[in-house]
């Protein structure tokens, strides 16, 4: 990791509110377009917190993709379809964040996902109990839609332009690296969709343009 990722790392990482101020743990939402650099992000963002000596949860939107009978009602190309298909909210809300929010009461039992999209079933994660001075570092695609804009207490956007996400994702997944590519559209058009409803750049306590991996740089912080 360079000098200047590992700055902005810890830059975001103290930017964290603190589980004892709030009296419960601290949920982290790392967001971003496909090809932003979500995951890893987290990942590293997550160990800089570790090595500060606070608990973290890693878990990734991933984990809760509706079936693809509701991921594809709309059809297989349809852009609405993902914006608005492509995850189960209710079971994200349900099993992971709203057990770590304020209105929670009794003990925090979690599951980091509910559903598996290679097989389309539940991967049997099992529930486990979090304590209070825990930090859930999530990333993934959609994060500051309306039914989760509320439940952050760090929402983090990656700003990474789409010639740049789709030259990665062609490396990566093995998809047409010119963002306008037809094959593209569903994608492409699906996070226009969420960017065009949500803002998410505007709605992020923290911006961080990631274009250059090696150099990262802060554009908001609080």
């Amino acid at each position: 990791m360079t000098d200047e990722r590992t700055r902005v790392l810890e830059r975001v990482a103290s930017a964290v509110p603190d589980a004892a101020t709030l009296g419960r743990p601290v949920r982290v939402g790392v967001d971003g377009t496909d090809g932003a650099g979500k995951t890893t992000f987290a990942d590293e963002l997550a160990v800089v917190l570790r090595a500060s000596g606070r608990a973290v949860l890693r878990a990734s939107v991933d984990g809760f993709h509706h079936s693809r009978e509701v991921r594809y009602r709309r059809g297989r190309t349809s852009p609405e379809g993902f914006f608005r298909d492509s995850y189960d909210l209710d079971a994200l809300r349900t099993v992971l964040l709203d057990p770590l929010g304020p209105d929670h009461v009794g003990p925090r039992r979690v599951r980091t996902a509910v559903h598996d999209h290679t097989t389309d079933t539940d991967p049997g994660t099992p529930w486990h109990v979090v304590d209070d001075a825990t930090v859930l570092v999530l990333d993934g695609i959609f994060l500051q839609r309306d039914e989760l804009r509320s439940v952050w207490d760090l929402a983090v956007w990656l700003e990474v332009p789409f010639a740049q996400t789709y030259a990665r994702m062609a490396v990566r997944d093995g998809c047409p690296p010119d963002p306008d590519d037809p094959a593209n559209a569903r994608y492409r058009e699906g996070q226009r969709l969420y960017l065009a409803a949500c803002a998410p750049a505007a709605r992020a306590d923290v911006v961080v343009d990631n274009s250059d991996l090696a150099a990262p740089r802060l554009l908001r912080a609080p």
